[in-house]
């Protein structure tokens, strides 16, 4: 009974295209959102850390993190059992905010609303940003992408995630536009483009992997990890 409440759950969200409207839906799944998406196998704030750790093993310890959209804390979580500690967050939701806050594994949390204001950190502050789970229609849209690249420091990370799904291939296909406009024009350069199968369960049958078996029930993800540009000295 709970992964169906959860997956009933899941499948709402995924519904609401408008941002108010997935904002309110967030702020009233606060208190039960570690345990829907729990049930529903949710792999990608593990994912995500795995592939900018990987990747790059590098990335010191002491790196400033920015989690975009961090939710509850999930890849905060991730981070830090990974030896990660100076993490900041922010999110559009205020009471999502709370649940991170009790985690207590941010040193800054702050209020934002990607696509209607800037993030409210200068330019060049991040060694690595991370944007999982909040990319698709209603949250966090392609025209913010530019913004995460303004925060991050020349040489810096930037690690995206969005489901491939059927109902967010609209969506994938607009972000990757904005990621390849951006690798273009030389602003960053793709280290990873990861593929993953068992993202989440689906919330329907209609959601399925292509050809997936009916106990297979996993919708699929892609992990995208960019470097930022380093600057150029005129000599």
């Amino acid at each position: 009974m709970a992964q169906e409440e959860a997956l009933a759950r899941v499948g709402a969200s995924h519904g609401i295209k408008d941002l108010a409207g997935k904002l309110h839906f967030y702020d009233c799944w606060a208190p039960d959102y570690d345990q829907d998406v729990a049930a529903l196998h949710y792999r990608a704030p593990r994912l995500a850390v795995d592939c900018l750790t990987q990747a790059v093993p590098s990335l010191p310890h002491g790196a400033l993190i920015l989690d975009v959209a961090c939710g509850t804390g999930l890849v905060a979580v991730e981070l830090q059992a990974r030896g990660f500690l100076r993490l900041h967050g922010v999110d559009g939701s205020p009471r999502m905010l709370q649940q991170a806050q009790a985690r207590g594994l941010y040193q800054q949390l702050q209020l934002c609303t990607l696509g209607q204001e800037p993030l409210p950190s200068p330019a060049g502050t991040f060694d690595a940003v991370l944007v999982v789970g909040a990319l698709s229609e209603g949250q966090v849209p392609c025209s913010a992408i530019p913004d995460l690249l303004r925060i991050t420091k020349p040489g810096g990370l930037v690690c995206l995630t969005t489901r491939t799904n059927p109902s967010n291939l609209k969506y994938k296909a607009a972000l990757e536009a904005t990621l390849d406009r951006l690798e273009q024009a030389g602003a960053w350069t793709c280290l990873v483009a990861q593929p993953v199968d068992h993202w989440e369960l689906a919330t329907s049958e209609s959601e399925l992997v292509p050809g997936a078996s009916a106990q297979d029930g996993f919708i699929s993800g892609i992990i995208y990890l960019y470097r930022k540009q380093q600057e150029t000295t005129q000599g």
